[in-house]
């Protein structure tokens, strides 16, 4: 089960939108959907998570702990609204199309796939390209 939670004055246009495509990228990666917990919040938050259980002292974009188990997705995915406000203006790209390339990129570290290398991070962009087409693509 897809869940969305909000720390701040946040929330997803249309929920179901979003967990309908979340659910339609994990079956096209063959996994099985588990429980997967967005949690949108304000950079001060994510800050206090990456110093808490990363030992990291950085604002980021997005942190996802991954409790899979097998094929099965499970895991909780903290999403920094702000940083997405700022990328979007740096990559020149808009706010929800940066939205959904993080909330697709947690998900597809849940299915395997890095972003260390530069080879990896290809990948994973290209990942993200085809996955993010298929938002209002109805199966």
């Amino acid at each position: 089960m897809i869940s969305f939670n909000y720390e701040f004055e946040f929330k997803l246009q249309d929920e179901s939108l979003y967990s309908n495509w979340i659910s339609r990228v994990i079956q096209s990666e063959n996994k099985k959907e588990g429980d997967i917990n967005y949690v949108f919040c304000e950079d001060e938050y994510i800050l206090q998570i990456n110093q808490q259980y990363l030992n990291h002292d950085y604002y980021t974009d997005i942190i996802s702990f991954d409790y899979t188990v097998g094929n099965e997705l499970h895991g909780d995915i903290f999403i920094s609204v702000d940083r997405v406000r700022e990328n979007a203006l740096d990559y020149n790209t808009s706010f929800e199309e940066e939205l959904k390339r993080v909330i697709i990129h947690g998900v597809l570290h849940y299915c395997g796939y890095k972003d260390k290398t530069e080879e990896d991070e290809q990948l994973m962009r290209s990942k993200e390209d085809v996955k993010i087409q298929m938002f209002h693509v109805e199966q």
